[in-house]
């Protein structure tokens, strides 16, 4: 016999545990699905225990400095990998804990453990038990991608996952991959001490990005001692001792590197695979992603994706805006959907990079009349006052409209600051409102006014 549930929600990210709140708040019995830990990539292996560590590193890195700023430290900087890893392990565990008692205090909502599979498309089961209900919302996430190399498997390799078990300084780290985890992972353990090598297919880090704040991030990066092997291949992994010894080819010349520690950072792959959607009548897109609607909708009936399970973002805040969306229209009756979404991410190495809107390239490519301004962070006062004037200011915009087409700022605070220009684009104002407001000195704010008067247009 199915137990019937008003709501059935299959995994708990950083959409499901809200909604689930939402949904037994509105009185509805909900079941909450869930096979390993609550709140998902971000609170255990992403955004919280990564950014914990970042915050270590950065003291690491602090503390080398200190005589540039003509303060004395006496002696090498050393660092406690085992007491790095347990001041991340309590960050994490406060976050698990506020968040299980927070659902366990929902009068309507029951949290099951287990692994949640389709039954038919209004059935779910977990374990022995089946579950029905009308409503069915899937937030089962994404998981980091394996590749298929020779001797991979008989070799001690991490994921972002593994790494977070970590206590230990790795003597030479190798990251396969230049994007976004890959470059973290790369400058925090350079800054714990480690060698680090970092291996990328293609011809520079964050590839995804425009040329110019690739070619920052590198430099930033090769200051810190990181060393990057550009147009590179990883054809077959073997063990070397206690460590990893891979094969490489790049073009015609072949090499080998042997390190204490392999991690792969090569991109996420959504978990989908468990779920048994060809019961509930859903076919997944090329990538393995389950097709969406702007109101996050799949195309059964009664059914919704929210997260990094739909490919429509891939990051903590577009999970949890999934959340606010499908939130509005089933419980609150309104018309949200992601249509329009500015797409907005920050990339966390130090310092930081904000991206938001339009890069450079895709405007190019649009083929629209714009405006183009960029500023070194050396003309940055905080910058230069802080001694961290590494990066670039970068902004784009709508030659007739005068509307924010997409900015990026790396550099310190450009995680925040670019968030100023977010709200102009959000809010369809034209960027002449900013030139006109007085901002604070001295911050980094401050120098956006001065950026968007040197607008030139975009040949």
């Amino acid at each position: 016999m199915s137990e019937k549930f008003d709501a059935i929600i299959i995994g708990a990210g950083q959409s499901g545990p809200f909604l689930a709140a939402r949904l037994a708040g509105a009185g509805r019995k909900v079941a909450l699905i869930e096979r390993e830990h609550l709140g998902g990539t971000c609170v255990n292996d992403g955004c919280t225990p990564t950014k914990t560590l970042v915050a270590s590193a950065r003291a690491a890195w602090a503390a080398r400095q200190a005589g540039a700023f003509g303060v004395v430290v006496k002696g090498p900087v050393t660092v406690d990998m085992k007491a790095v890893k347990a001041r991340k392990d309590a960050v994490v565990g406060a976050s698990v804990k506020s968040l299980t008692e927070w659902l366990g205090g929902l009068k309507t909502l029951e949290y099951i453990k287990g692994s949640g599979s389709f039954v038919s498309p209004s059935e779910v089961s977990v374990g022995k038990r089946v579950l029905t209900a009308p409503q069915i919302f899937i937030n089962s996430g994404a998981a980091a991608s394996v590749p298929d190399w020779p001797g991979l498997n008989e070799v001690s390799y991490l994921t972002n996952t593994s790494m977070m078990n970590l206590d230990t300084l790795p003597g030479h780290l190798i990251i396969a991959g230049a994007s976004y985890i890959g470059l973290e992972f790369a400058q925090m353990y350079a800054r714990f001490g480690a060698k680090v090598t970092v291996i990328e297919r293609g011809a520079r880090p964050a590839s995804r990005e425009d040329a110019d704040i690739s070619a920052a991030i590198r430099s930033i990066l090769e200051a810190e001692g990181v060393t990057f092997l550009f147009n590179t291949t990883i054809e077959a992994v073997a063990r070397a001792g206690h460590g990893v010894l891979l094969s490489l080819k790049s073009g015609e010349r072949r090499a080998s590197v042997e390190g204490s520690h392999l991690l792969l950072a090569m991109g996420r792959k959504p978990n989908t695979a468990d779920l048994n959607l060809a019961a509930a009548g859903i076919a997944t897109d090329e990538r393995g992603y389950i097709p969406v609607d702007d109101h996050l909708r799949t195309k059964v009936k009664g059914i919704w994706a929210m997260g990094d399970i739909n490919g429509r973002g891939a990051f903590t805040h577009t999970s949890y805006n999934d959340f606010e969306i499908v939130a509005d229209n089933v419980v609150d009756g309104g018309k949200r959907s992601i249509h329009g979404r500015v797409p907005v991410y920050g990339l966390f190495i130090d310092p930081p990079l904000g991206r938001i809107g339009m890069r450079e390239t895709e405007v190019r490519k649009s083929g629209r009349k714009a405006l183009m301004a960029i500023m070194p962070m050396s003309r940055v006062s905080r910058a230069k006052e802080r001694g961290e004037t590494q990066g670039l200011m970068k902004v784009l915009v709508d030659a007739e409209s005068r509307q924010i087409l997409g900015a990026a700022i790396l550099g310190i605070g450009g995680d925040e600051v670019v968030q100023s220009l977010l709200q102009l684009m959000a809010a369809g104002t034209p960027y002449t409102t900013m030139m006109h407001t007085m901002h604070i000195h001295p911050t980094v704010t401050e120098l956006l006014p001065t950026l968007l008067a040197d607008l030139k247009p975009l040949e």
